[in-house]
């Protein structure tokens, strides 16, 4: 499952990664740290700040060794840097 999300990113394949875990966690699978990472980071190439660092926070929950907790501090470093009155002009 991990290596088929990992391959589907690396493709720039975010909506397949999405379906695939989503499709996984509803039939009843288990999410461990590394499936919310990796959902988390589907989110975030898709341009959904909020869904991936949800994600990352259940990541994180879950082992707070997680590399989401480096990925949510990026994450939140853009969204700090990001100026929404620059960019509509």
């Amino acid at each position: 499952m991990k290596e088929r999300v990992k391959v589907l990113l690396a493709a720039d394949k975010a909506d397949e990664a999405i379906g695939l875990l989503n499709d996984f966690h509803d039939g009843g699978g288990e999410m461990d740290d590394e499936l919310f990472y990796l959902l988390g980071n589907a989110w975030r190439k898709k341009g959904n700040w909020q869904m991936a660092m949800n994600n990352y926070l259940e990541a994180i929950h879950l082992n707070p060794e997680s590399p989401a907790k480096q990925a949510l501090d990026i994450a939140n470093e853009i969204l700090d840097f990001f100026n929404k009155d620059m960019y509509n002009q």
